[in-house]
């Protein structure tokens, strides 16, 4: 994990939330004062962001973080996680923070993991796409991968990935691999997006690495992968979610990729209750 990063995400957040100018807990509590303070899973799932949650409190001093399970575990609903220990006014002024990366994080790795039980067998792999929230990113991929998932490219500076605007810009399929062939290493790979049974075609003749097969039916996507018969690596999009997944992981492809593991998910439900002075 890339602490340089975390540490800028963790700072942005505690500026924008007013941390070291928290009136209610700096009026309510003495610099001194110490309490404890437990971590609870209100509702089951994957713990994801442990190191992130005990960064929080590291950053704003003070408080020390224990945690019961690894990251990863599975974690039953109604389960005591960790316990946060310290300067009493620091635990609460960090406690939004701290809880929403938390939160976050583990839905997005409880839902990844709810798609990989789902394709388990088949040999297919559910991959991210680059709709996350803006500047979380780093951390948002990173849950997809602790939830079994893969990660797709980072950046756009990762692989060429050819969309329908790019056709259209590009004067089509051809030119637009021709033209990224040429201004780009041989090490990147290069992708399409095909909407049609003719688009892949075309796609294969051009001798693309991954052939995206986007929004199709299914019995059009079966016709595909059978076309493309191993020449390329094939992905499926396209509003993929768990109920799609079922319908459609007996096809031969290599690869689900979803938007919606990042850019729609629900956080999960955790709190930090029974605060104790000490």
């Amino acid at each position: 994990m890339n602490y340089l990063i975390i540490d800028e995400i963790i700072k942005s957040a505690l500026i924008e939330d007013g941390v070291f100018d928290d009136i209610t807990s700096k009026s309510i509590c003495n610099d001194e004062q110490e309490a404890k303070v437990d971590l609870i899973f209100k509702e089951a799932g994957i713990l994801c962001g442990s190191h992130i949650f005990t960064r929080v409190f590291q950053i704003i001093t003070g408080v020390e973080v224990e945690f019961y399970y690894k990251e990863g575990d599975k974690i039953e609903a109604m389960s005591q996680v960790a316990r946060i220990q310290g300067k009493v006014a620091n635990i609460l002024s960090a406690e939004r923070v701290a809880l929403n990366l938390l939160q976050r994080t583990c839905g997005i790795a409880t839902k990844t993991n709810n798609m990989v039980e789902a394709l388990q067998g088949t040999g297919i792999k559910i991959a991210d796409t680059r709709k996350t929230t803006p500047n979380l990113r780093y951390i948002e991929k990173y849950a997809v991968k602790v939830g079994g998932g893969i990660n797709h490219r980072y950046n756009l500076s990762d692989m060429a990935m050819i969309k329908d605007n790019h056709i259209q810009a590009g004067g089509g399929i051809t030119k637009a691999v021709e033209a990224v062939r040429n201004n780009n290493p041989f090490v990147k790979k290069i992708e399409v997006e095909c909407e049609t049974l003719l688009e892949v075609e075309e796609a294969l003749k051009a001798k693309v690495d991954i052939i995206m097969l986007d929004n199709m039916n299914y019995e059009t996507m079966k016709k595909a992968s059978d076309l493309i018969n191993k020449q390329a690596i094939i992905e499926v999009s396209g509003n993929i979610d768990l109920e799609k997944v079922e319908g459609l992981k007996d096809l031969n492809i290599d690869y689900f990729s979803s938007g919606a593991l990042t850019h729609s998910v629900k956080a999960l439900d955790i709190s930090m209750k029974n605060l104790v002075l000490i």
